[in-house]
């Protein structure tokens, strides 16, 4: 199916909003190269609908039963679902089942923040300009928590690019990083096939001379991976340390989440304005953005969004489980400073005219 040309004008597979409406659940992706986050909810058996949401240079994302985090180019933004004010959402009446407002910001500066995940200990950040796992927090731009052991100082020039974030029981377990190196930028030399996973509890290095790997996902007992640089979605034995295959696409991949059987993974075209991008092996395969979803035990391609208009890349996919249609806002909306809410009630005010 496709939709009217617009900025954000995309077709779709038609088992896509089959897909979604069968696990009861919405797709949101983060798009930094247009600075949104755009939830995707089926309307009925055979449509879309998509609601984009600014936030400037959209990255990670993480969610933790009714919270939502999302980082963007200079803060975090930490969103609670607010049910209640859904149904009476003052701009869209009887529309959306549940509705992210915001809670708090937490304004970082320019830490170049990839993964994010909420954690009993607060939020656990990559922090990709420093090289380390960062808490964030009211006190300071960031804590570090964590290091890879072959970075030799806590200075902000990107030595090895870290960038995915796996959890496990709650804390921090799994990284990549597209190099093993200690200086500046150094890690751009070999990035096409220089990446590592690391375990964060014991340092060790569990796969190395990886294509571009982002966005690590330990799920049930397995940890998936993606390559970006060949397209491939993988898992690794953690027993064995084999990686073995489970698709290929065509498009720069990054973003995944997986829920019931279906793993739901971020496409995105390769990077014009960087050269060294052109030379990867993904690049010669007309590269294009949007989701694919996989059936995980079969390593099936059963569903594909595709964006025709300006989204080029995407960064974060997470998956929002029983929630239809939620809305979303930003702190830039009015009804945001509109939306009251207690442990126990939820209002939203009435904007007044100064009486004084």
């Amino acid at each position: 199916m496709e939709t009217p040309r617009s900025p954000f004008s995309y077709t779709y597979t038609p088992s896509v909003p089959e897909i979604l409406g069968k696990l009861g659940c919405t797709l949101a992706i983060s798009t930094f190269q247009t600075g949104k986050v755009i939830l995707i909810s089926a309307n009925g058996p055979e449509k879309l609908v998509m609601l984009p949401r600014t936030f400037e240079r959209a990255m990670g994302m993480a969610l933790e039963g009714e919270l939502l985090a999302i980082a963007s180019k200079y803060e975090l933004t930490v969103l609670m679902n607010a049910p209640s004010l859904a149904g009476n959402y003052p701009k869209q009446p009887g529309t959306y089942d549940a509705l992210f407002v915001p809670r708090a910001s937490f304004y970082t500066g320019d830490l170049d923040i990839h993964d994010i995940a909420l954690t009993p200990r607060g939020l656990i950040t990559v922090n990709t300009r420093f090289s380390c796992l960062a808490l964030v927090g009211e006190h300071y731009s960031f804590a570090p928590v964590w290091q890879p052991p072959f970075v030799t100082a806590l200075t902000p020039d990107d030595r090895c690019h870290l960038n995915g974030l796996a959890m496990m029981n709650g804390e921090p377990r799994f990284v990549t990083a597209l190099g093993r190196t200690d200086s500046g930028g150094a890690w751009r030399d070999g990035m096409a096939g220089g990446g590592i996973l690391m375990d964060v509890s014991s340092n060790e290095i569990l796969a190395s001379d990886l294509p571009m790997p982002h966005s690590p996902l330990y799920e049930n007992g397995k940890l998936y991976l993606l390559l970006s640089a060949t397209g491939e979605v993988v898992r690794l034995d953690l027993a064995s340390g084999m990686i073995e295959p489970i698709i290929r696409v065509p498009a720069f991949v990054r973003g995944l989440d997986k829920y019931g059987d279906f793993l739901f993974v971020g496409l995105s075209k390769i990077r014009e304005s960087n050269a060294a991008y052109k030379d990867l092996p993904i690049a010669k395969e007309d590269p294009f953005c949007g989701v694919a979803i996989i059936h995980e035990p079969s390593g099936q391609l059963v569903g594909q969004i595709r964006y025709e208009g300006e989204v080029k890349e995407l960064y974060g996919v997470k998956v929002l489980p029983g929630m239809q249609r939620p809305g979303i806002l930003n702190t830039a909306s009015e009804f945001s400073s509109l939306a009251v809410t207690t442990p126990t009630n939820a209002w939203w005010a009435i904007a007044k005219d100064d009486e004084s």
